[in-house]
């Protein structure tokens, strides 16, 4: 190789080099708009296999579940602590429960029950503006429609996933069965203190009588028991808890429970 012909090669490596597109930077704008423009498929696919693993309700309309998520996730807690699952629970059916605890509770949980087909918009609108507001998930907001979906299927946890499979379980929940079977379900599987699920079992330990003999003051405080059952002792209330019946037992008279053969018109 000649002597000059060495700076002519770098020359060439030089300018080949030069002609070389440099790779665009990922500025936070570009990462912006990439991240935008997947989101939508991000979601959708989200929303794909939240659907696609969806429990089937429709089993309900006959049967009894055997247990609940929640209630098995009571039981794993309890052994974490060494300690023996306690479940005291007596299925009821729905005519065995006295009207004035279907009254209490839709009041203390749910006034709209009627009006809507498992989500009440209007409070779920208010509950978000209200985390919004607080940067962080707290408000429930939860129709019994809802509350029955988590108690089921799912876990108490914030997740926006799980919660977005709460609000389609309960729209299959309300197409699949009328409003008196998702009150009697609700009703019977929701916990009111440590090991205690249902309302049979609830009258039986704190007043010592059956669902359908509760009055209206002692369903008042079960309904108000219900935001912190294991915190609420029905049979010995807190200044707190008694503030919740007389509040529940005001409005109680605006309440109608729907009847056992009542199908809520769609």
């Amino acid at each position: 190789m000649s002597p000059d012909s060495a700076p002519r090669n770098a020359s060439a490596s030089a300018q080949g080099s030069a002609a070389t597109p440099a790779a665009p930077r990922l500025t936070p704008g570009r990462i912006a708009r990439r991240a935008a423009l997947a989101a939508p498929a991000i979601g959708f696919a989200m929303l794909v296999y939240s659907y696609l693993s969806l429990p089937d309700v429709r089993t309900l309309k006959t049967a009894n579940p055997s247990t609940t998520a929640f209630m098995e996730l009571r039981a794993r807690e309890a052994r974490a602590k060494g300690l023996t699952p306690r479940r005291v629970q007596r299925w009821v059916a729905y005519s065995r429960i006295s009207p004035e605890v279907k009254r209490a509770v839709l009041v203390a949980e749910d006034a709209a029950f009627w009006q809507h087909e498992g989500i009440d918009f209007e409070q779920l609108q208010e509950s978000l503006e209200a985390d919004w507001t607080r940067g962080q998930l707290l408000r429930g907001g939860s129709t019994i429609t809802q509350q029955l979906a988590k108690n089921l299927y799912l876990s108490p946890s914030k997740n926006p996933i799980r919660k977005l499979r709460e609000l389609v379980i309960a729209r299959r929940l309300e197409a699949e069965l009328k409003k008196s079977r998702i009150l009697e379900l609700y009703l019977n599987t929701i916990e009111w203190g440590d090991g205690i699920y249902g309302i049979e079992a609830a009258a039986r330990t704190y007043f010592h009588k059956s669902a359908a003999e509760l009055d209206t003051s002692e369903a008042a405080l079960l309904a108000g028991a219900i935001i912190n059952p294991r915190v609420h002792n029905p049979a010995r209330p807190t200044a707190r808890l008694l503030r919740r019946q007389q509040l529940i037992l005001r409005r109680m008279g605006a309440v109608t429970p729907p009847q056992e053969s009542a199908q809520l018109e769609r």
